[in-house]
């Protein structure tokens, strides 16, 4: 036969597999290829037209599906394809830290039904914010910050019930905070979302009073540095869950309202560059504050709130610019934990005394532009104190050292882990552990943080070790982070320079990079509480290790006949390797057959487990599956009691997950007894268990998912259910059936030690 037709058959059967052993979806497989085509600097592993089946870098796939995108800092340069529409079961769509893309995300973005996390972090998109995104109700998390986007903020986001997480801040946005108003939704629907996020914009009109309520769980408020005006709604002090509030940068007017002081919670306020009237807020009943600033408002004159000497929790006072009078009341700088007092350009006179018991966190007391006449020292204090053009600084010379400004020294730099640093060649840089790479760098930017005495280092040291215990505690391939470059920009956001260092080689693949780009961009990982909310903003790796292949030009007349008996060859191999990975793949088959019959043929009698668990109900999951359900346990699926989380099945059905703390495991043989118990329990008025897994050290148990929450919920009125008398009507016989079954039908009878409002939960209203 000639070999040119013995060529071409083997070509054919070769197609004829592939075709035949596609693991992708073929329209998942053409929307992929279609934003392929449409980008540069694309992953090099995208070959091909199987993404699931060739491993595309950055292509999550389950059952031929293609179900996440994640490509953060690639370099990837181009826009957003119309063919997305097709990749019907993508859950996330994460593109965060490529600041080639651009142009309009499409309308289509609408038909992703089942996308729970959007995240565009640090991007170049531009236009407006298509009104379709209210369509994907599955929505959990979704973050556009830091591009370039314009126009309002669609109404329909305010359909998206389930949001967790909702950041625009940083673009171009313009318009009003949309409200519902009859059939069109508003934000004021958003009554499970913690995070609004919408500083550095151009958003204009007043805060509507309706866009908040008692009902809602915002902890961070964050409209900094628009172009609101009219007044700050007293609504907003319905908001008992806030934490951090910011409303500084804008036009805003008149009193701020009384009932602020009910905001127990609130551990930072800035109403700075507004244009506020009237007396002073009394903000006692804010015994969590820590930063408060007021700065450069129209406020009464008036003297230094007493009552500022209560709060217990502060660590920084601003108040420069409100017509502050009188002396400051020595037991202001006695609490303690204040760092920073700042008023300036105030009509502050008398003499300036701290005290003898003042706080030994106290760094710097600015009181500028005043009327101070006399300092009494103290001996051993140790605080920078500047009272330029006050009259205490006409006096000469002794005086002087308090009537000159210095540059404040807040440097840092992570310090060697007890090595000498390696002299590195060419980009490499050598990290904490004295090991030459290249990093994984961006910047982080912490837009509240609770604490103004830059300069302690114990701060960034605590910050390293929760980066360094959330990438080990995901399996991410990182060796150490090195941190530096602290800076205060002008919107009194804190930015650190981060470098990430890879692990046991000197540099990321693109793998590596995805999973520790979205660690940041997904707010898995979480600073210490005083840093407050921030957002990564990563740059491009560069260094990423990459694999090219060529052939070098044969001037032989038998060029031709060699080529083609190396394509044969090469075809023939291939024929072989499909012959075993296929019966390979049969092998695996009939395991998961064997493993799905008997999911507990792997259940280790060696721990003290006592064999396999006798069931009726339940099953096994792997803790493959559970990290996935639970999109690698990230926090947007806590429920906010008892330790639960939810998470949702590749079925689309809703779960609850227990996953037990490390000092609340019990033994093998305790967890066993505990999951059989369980799992006879089958009653209308009790939460049924669907599932359990125990590997790799974990207990965790997996529940009916009840979405209304608890009883408790519902009597502080966090829940929106109204408890009529109808309503606990209900909650008594049903709360009774429940109990009856497990006292005295169940089998063996179970007694519920523990009945109280945290433990009823409403399945309906």
């Amino acid at each position: 036969m000639d070999s040119r037709l013995i060529l071409v058959s083997l070509l054919i059967v070769f197609i004829q597999i592939s075709a035949t052993w596609a693991r992708t979806n073929t329209d998942d497989a053409t929307a992929l290829v279609a934003l392929k085509d449409l980008w540069e600097n694309y992953p090099p592993s995208w070959v091909g037209f199987d993404p699931c089946g060739s491993s595309w870098e950055g292509i999550g796939c389950y059952n031929q599906r293609v179900i996440s995108i994640i490509l953060t800092s690639m370099g990837l340069k181009g826009g957003l394809s119309g063919d997305l529409d097709q990749l019907s079961e993508l859950q996330i769509l994460d593109l965060s830290y490529n600041k080639n893309l651009t142009g309009n995300i499409p309308a289509s973005i609408g038909s992703l039904k089942k996308l729970t996390n959007l995240i565009l972090v640090g991007c170049s998109f531009s236009g407006p914010i298509p009104d379709t995104i209210g369509s994907l109700t599955e929505l959990v998390f979704l973050s556009l910050n830091s591009n370039s986007f314009s126009g309002g903020i669609p109404p329909s986001i305010g359909n998206l019930s389930k949001l967790y997480w909702l950041d625009l801040a940083d673009n171009q946005l313009t318009g009003t905070i949309p409200i519902s108003n009859g059939s069109t939704p508003g934000l004021d629907k958003l009554t499970h979302t913690k995070h609004f996020h919408f500083g550095k914009n151009r958003l204009s009109g007043s805060i509507p009073p309706k866009l908040f309520s008692s009902n809602m769980i915002l902890i961070h408020l964050l409209l900094e540095s628009n172009r609101l005006t009219g007044s700050i709604p007293s609504t907003l002090g319905l908001l008992k869950t806030l934490e951090v509030v910011r409303l500084d940068g804008n036009s805003l007017s008149g009193p701020v309202p009384s009932n602020l002081n009910n905001l127990t919670e609130v551990k930072d306020l800035f109403l700075s560059n507004n244009k506020l009237t009237g007396t002073v807020p009394d903000l006692t009943g804010m015994n969590s504050l820590n930063y408060m600033d007021m700065s450069n408002n129209s406020f009464d004159v008036s003297n230094v709130p007493s009552w500022l000497s209560t709060l217990q929790s502060l660590t920084t006072l601003t108040m420069e610019n409100t017509n502050l009078k009188g002396a400051i009341p020595a037991s202001l700088f006695s609490l303690p934990q204040l760092q920073t007092v700042s008023l300036r350009n105030n009509i502050i006179n008398g003499t300036l005394d701290f005290g003898a018991g003042y706080s030994s966190q106290l760094q710097l007391v600015d009181l500028q532009k005043n009327y101070i006449v006399a300092f009494t020292e103290r001996a051993g204090h140790d605080v920078e104190i500047i009272l330029v053009e006050n009259p205490i600084c006409l006096e000469g010379p002794k005086n002087e050292k308090y009537c000159m400004t210095s540059q404040p020294d807040f440097s840092y730099s992570t310090p060697p882990n007890n090595c000498v640093p390696s002299v590195c060649s060419s980009d490499q840089i050598p990290s904490p552990n004295c090991i030459c790479a290249y990093p994984y760098m961006g910047t982080l930017v912490f837009r509240a943080p609770s604490f103004s005495n830059l300069g302690n280092s114990s701060y960034y040291i605590s910050l390293e070790q929760r980066l360094m215990q959330s990438f080990q505690s995901q399996q991410l391939p990182v060796d150490s982070v090195f941190l530096a470059d602290l800076m205060k920009d002008s919107n009194n956001y804190l930015q650190v320079s981060l470098k990430v260092f890879p692990h046991g080689r000197d540099r990321f693949n693109r793998t590596g990079i995805s999973m520790v780009g979205f660690a940041l961009s997904n707010q898995t990982f979480k600073p210490p509480s005083t840093f407050g909310p921030f957002y990564f903003n990563g740059e491009q790796y560069q260094y990423f290790e990459e694999v090219s292949l060529s052939l070098e030009p044969n001037k032989s007349s038998n060029t031709g006949i060699i080529i083609g008996a190396a394509v044969g060859g090469s075809l023939l191999v291939l024929l072989l390797l499909f012959a075993g990975v296929y019966a390979f793949r049969q092998k695996r088959r009939a395991e998961r057959a064997t493993e799905q019959s008997n999911p507990f043929a792997n259940w280790d009698e060696s721990k003290g487990s006592g064999g396999i668990p006798q069931l009726k109900g339940a099953r096994r999951f792997t803790f493959e599956e559970i990290k996935k359900c639970t999109n690698n346990f990230s926090d947007v699926n806590d429920v906010g009691s008892g330790g639960y989380g939810r998470a949702t099945l590749p079925t689309g059905q809703m779960v609850a997950i227990k996953r037990a703390k490390q000092e609340s495991m019990q033994g093998g043989l305790e967890f066993k007894t505990e999951i059989e118990l369980l799992s006879r329990v089958h009653h209308k008025n009790v939460v049924s268990l669907i599932g359990f897994c125990f590997q790799l050290g974990e207990q965790i148990l997996i529940y009916e998912y009840v979405p209304n929450g608890s009883l408790k919920e519902s009597l502080s009125g966090r829940s929106g259910i109204r408890l009529d008398w109808r309503r606990r009507l209900k909650v008594a016989l049903g709360s009774a059936r429940g109990l009856a079954y497990l006292h005295e039908l169940a089998d063996p009878p179970i007694i519920h030690r523990t009945s109280n409002q945290t433990t009823f939960y409403w399945t309906n209203t």
